[in-house]
């Protein structure tokens, strides 16, 4: 057992989709909002302890993509890269919704905006 502890970055995108997840609460239940978000915040901060016990992304796996590796708070995905000292969290991802369109919608919004 490694007692290596590692950095935690949030990435804007993950910041944004944790805001985004918590503002569609507020509009039912402030409450529930704000546990919610701490309870996201909780099981990401959980991933730099031991980060290769989260499973790698199965929907990316199945692509040949291994990278990437998910730790859940239901119905959430919390997808996170492992860097020599540091944990990323890249995404959250609600798991109702086809987790493959997510992602490429991402992967589009992110190379339209660097150019």
């Amino acid at each position: 057992m490694s007692d290596k502890t590692y950095k935690l970055q949030w990435t804007t995108n993950a910041k944004n989709d944790l805001l985004d997840i918590a503002l569609y609460i507020k509009k039912d239940s402030p409450n529930n909002a704000k546990s919610i978000y701490l309870k996201i915040k909780e099981k990401a901060k959980s991933s730099n302890f031991f980060p290769m016990k989260g499973r790698v992304v199965p929907e990316l796996q199945k692509e040949g993509i291994t990278l990437y590796r998910e730790v859940i708070t239901a119905p959430w995905k919390v997808i996170y890269q492992v860097d020599i000292d540091t944990v990323y969290i890249m995404a959250i991802i609600d798991s109702r919704q086809n987790v493959e369109d997510v992602l490429l919608k991402k992967i589009i919004k992110i190379n339209t905006t660097k150019s």
